[in-house]
């Protein structure tokens, strides 16, 4: 029995996805009142459970072999810091804890890139570098690098535990939409009226549900692996968008400091109507920061690949694409249902 925490999310999703495609047995563990949405229609065993709640772990983990915890907060906005604490980190403690308990046989943990201490620009980045909750960016870094440290702390403790750490995903079955769905939607409803400097690592969600498989079958106790994708600046990602989508890509370019500015000043605006804001001073951040990645590690390890970044952006362009026509046709079929 395989199980799941996060099943609903992006990689979650895709995650259980492959399992079922490879024959596997499926357990999402997902919190009381949450839309299983992006599971409809799979077979698999959903179990009700709180991140929160130690107990509530120990029972949805009862009779599973290998543990997929990939469940937390991901937040750009500022003020969740004790929101991101008591999820990201206590939850994680409390779910070393249950497998320890139940007898998991493995667990396999996303952390992310954002965990590792930063080296200088023009340093590549690799498993060789600390997790250092006070050398990070941001308190949603903070907080993976304190979980991560909680696992490695079960692992020292007898946890057969591996550890992967993703870049930015993109790709196919963003039910929940990600930060980068929110952007290629913006994009295709030609939202996007300037391009920002900088640059990111983004990799696509069936290779890291790919790489995190892999992790389990194959990843030493106690290793690392980052499960990177490919460098490229935000005007070469809406290059690429144009391209496919042959919608006009955005020709007026802004500095890093003047929309971190902008990001500062627009936050407030966005949490008062509580939408989704394109950037904020730490997306900008991010984009400015190191962003030259290795995964030779999983690569020489795991045999982890990756498809091309035109791939995975063509792919999650004609799914949403697809998401829009299905939502378009319901709604018609509402109205006409509907007496007048």
């Amino acid at each position: 029995m395989n199980a799941v925490t996060g099943a609903t999310g992006h990689i979650g999703n895709v995650l259980v996805r492959k399992l079922l495609a490879e024959g596997k047995t499926v357990r999402a563990i997902v919190p009381s009142g949450e839309d299983t949405h992006p599971l409809d229609g799979l077979d698999i065993e959903i179990v009700r459970g709180d991140l929160r709640d130690v107990d509530s772990l120990l029972s949805a983990f009862r009779g599973v072999e290998v543990i997929y915890h990939l469940a937390g907060v991901i937040s750009i906005l500022p003020g969740r810091r004790e929101l991101l604490h008591q999820v990201n980190v206590e939850g994680t403690q409390n779910v070393v804890q249950a497998c320890l308990k139940s007898g998991v046989s493995r667990m396999v943990y996303t952390s992310s890139i954002h965990a590792i201490k930063e080296p200088p620009h023009g340093t590549v980045i690799t498993e060789t570098q600390p997790i250092d909750p006070h050398s990070v960016l941001g308190d949603y870094a903070k907080s993976k690098a304190n979980a991560t440290l909680a696992v490695i702390d079960g692992i020292r403790k007898g946890l057969n535990a591996v550890i992967v750490c993703p870049t930015g995903v993109i790709g196919p079955y963003d039910y929940r939409i990600s930060e980068m769905g929110h952007l290629i939607q913006d994009f295709l409803r030609r939202k996007i009226k300037a391009c920002v400097d900088g640059a990111y690592d983004f990799v696509d969600v069936r290779d890291v549900a790919q790489g995190l498989m892999l992790a389990g079958e194959k990843g030493g106790t106690g290793e690392s692996y980052i499960l990177s994708g490919e460098q490229i600046s935000v005007k070469g990602l809406f290059s690429l968008l144009e391209t496919i989508t042959g919608i006009n890509a955005p020709k007026f370019q802004i500095s890093c400091k003047l929309a971190r500015i902008a990001g500062i000043i627009a936050t407030p605006y966005y949490k008062l109507c509580k939408s989704k804001p394109l950037f904020t001073s730490y997306s900008i951040d991010v984009l400015a920061s190191n962003s030259l990645v290795s995964s030779a590690k999983a690569k020489r390890e795991l045999g982890y690949f990756t498809r091309s970044i035109r791939e995975s952006l063509a792919d999650s362009v004609s799914w949403f694409r697809d998401q829009t026509r299905r939502q378009y046709k319901i709604e018609r079929t509402r109205n006409y249902l509907i007496p007048t």
